[in-house]
């Protein structure tokens, strides 16, 4: 859902403003849960779906199926063959084949087919030039990144620690590292990357990516892509938000798939309730296998009588929220959030100050972005074992909420906020950049 999002938002300007149709391909393992199956029933007009036969894992083991979408386009190759096939024999020409970042094995049934290649890339321009440099990057390095004595200088980038690159590069010795370096180094075969971002929050990862190289594509930023069209849903939590005062709650939420361990659950919970802020926290159950033995309740694992004792100043939800809407809300004043670039994006667009909490994949070197670079978030320390504790969580949700260094992160992320309507209007420069690409399309329509 990650990138379905973005990349929908992405297909409804290509139909609006520069009238053309799209299909999504979805290669799949099984069948679609409710989530994905809505979503792509919901699909705007102009925008269709065609699902492939689901592929079969059953003569591999757990370790090699760690490449879960990469491994799944793979198989899935043959089937996606003949669903393009069908679209380059319709009666509208088919320009371009936009694959997912880790789908590029595509590829070589678009040149077979004659299609111009792209891949749509949804995270971080800081990723995207991290990927297009890690092939140097591993001729050069012969320990493990994490153990460099000094950070990693990625392309335009602020200088990053081996331990915070993304969690396929920790271990150079793994299938998945080889996996993503292969990948890597076919993004080169692309005609053009889009990447959701803008200048004003990558501005030097992009100005890096943008720069002419032998074997580099051309790179399109044309973010921030997010879902801006979610309405009041009569949730509770959005009433709830109604009652409390402009810029006072303090948002929690990890994602569809962040978890944390029990003794951080709790560790965050008693943080909460020391700080005395009001917060709305999306709860989901421990990732602890022993912690989740015959309980189901998300709720269950909350310290004894903490719902009680925030019950004046506090709303907790199982599981999942309206985050758009909820980053939208006038009293919603800030987000401890895990960092994923959707949510981050949703942030900027609405201006809600950040506290940065990475679990998985490019979270630590986005909280670097963030902290570092553009000063927009705080991020709390963790301790010796691993947790963060509720003395630390107090102290930074605090500072947040109601510091001075809060006051500034806010006024840092109002001028992001600004920043992003402009790249956003009709002559922006996401805009102009999506435009290009639009044009680019319609030349090779004349041609064909």
């Amino acid at each position: 859902m990650g990138h379905l999002i973005p990349l929908r938002e992405f297909a409804k300007r290509l139909v609006l403003t520069h009238n053309f149709s799209v299909t999504f391909i979805v290669p799949n393992n099984g069948p679609l849960s409710a989530g994905p199956k809505s979503f792509l029933d919901s699909l705007p007009v102009g925008i269709n779906y065609v699902l492939l036969p689901p592929v079969n894992f059953d003569d591999l083991s757990n370790d090699v199926i760690r490449a879960g979408v990469a491994l799944t386009v793979s198989r899935s190759l043959p089937s996606l063959r003949d669903v393009l096939k069908s679209l380059v024999s319709s009666s509208r020409p088919v320009v371009a084949l936009v694959v997912d970042l880790v789908a590029t094995e595509a590829f070589d049934v678009a040149a077979e087919l004659n299609i111009s290649p792209y891949i749509f890339f949804a995270s971080t321009a800081m990723t995207l030039s991290l990927l297009l440099y890690l092939p140097k990057l591993d001729e050069s390095v012969s320990c493990e990144y994490r153990d460099l004595a000094e950070p990693v200088q990625i392309p335009g980038c602020t200088p990053v620690h081996g331990k915070d690159l993304l969690d396929q590069v920790q271990d150079r010795k793994g299938g998945t590292y080889k996996w993503l370096l292969d990948f890597a180094k076919r993004y080169s075969l692309a005609e053009g990357i889009l990447v959701n971002s803008f200048r004003a929050l990558e501005g030097g990862a992009i100005k890096a990516l943008q720069e002419e190289e032998p074997g580099k594509p051309p790179v399109y930023p044309i973010g921030p892509l997010v879902q801006m069209d979610g309405a009041d849903d009569g949730s509770e939590c959005l009433r709830w938000l109604d009652d409390q005062p402009r810029g006072s709650v303090l948002f929690i939420a990890f994602g569809s798939l962040g978890t944390l361990s029990r003794d951080q659950l709790t560790e965050l919970a008693f943080g909460l309730e020391m700080s005395e802020q009001r917060f709305l926290w999306v709860v989901r159950s421990p990732n602890d296998k022993v912690a989740l033995s015959g309980v189901n309740d998300p709720l269950d694992f909350l310290p004894n009588e903490f719902l009680d004792r925030t019950s004046g100043f506090g709303q907790v939800v199982p599981s999942w929220a309206p985050q758009a809407q909820i980053l939208n809300h006038g009293s919603t004043g800030g987000f401890l959030t895990h960092c994923g670039w959707n949510s981050t994006l949703e942030s900027v667009v609405n201006g809600v100050p950040l506290i940065a909490w990475p679990l998985y994949a490019e979270q630590k070197m986005n909280a670097v972005i963030l902290t570092e670079d553009l000063k927009v978030a705080m991020r709390p320390k963790v301790g010796e074992n691993g947790v963060t504790g509720r003395i630390e969580i107090a102290k930074v949700l605090k500072g947040l909420m109601e510091g001075e260094e809060g006051n500034a992160i806010r006024r840092r992320m109002k001028d992001l906020k600004d920043a992003a309507g402009m790249v956003l209007s009709e002559d922006g420069d996401s805009t102009k950049s999506l435009s290009e690409l639009a044009q680019k399309w319609k030349n090779k329509i004349y041609r064909l």
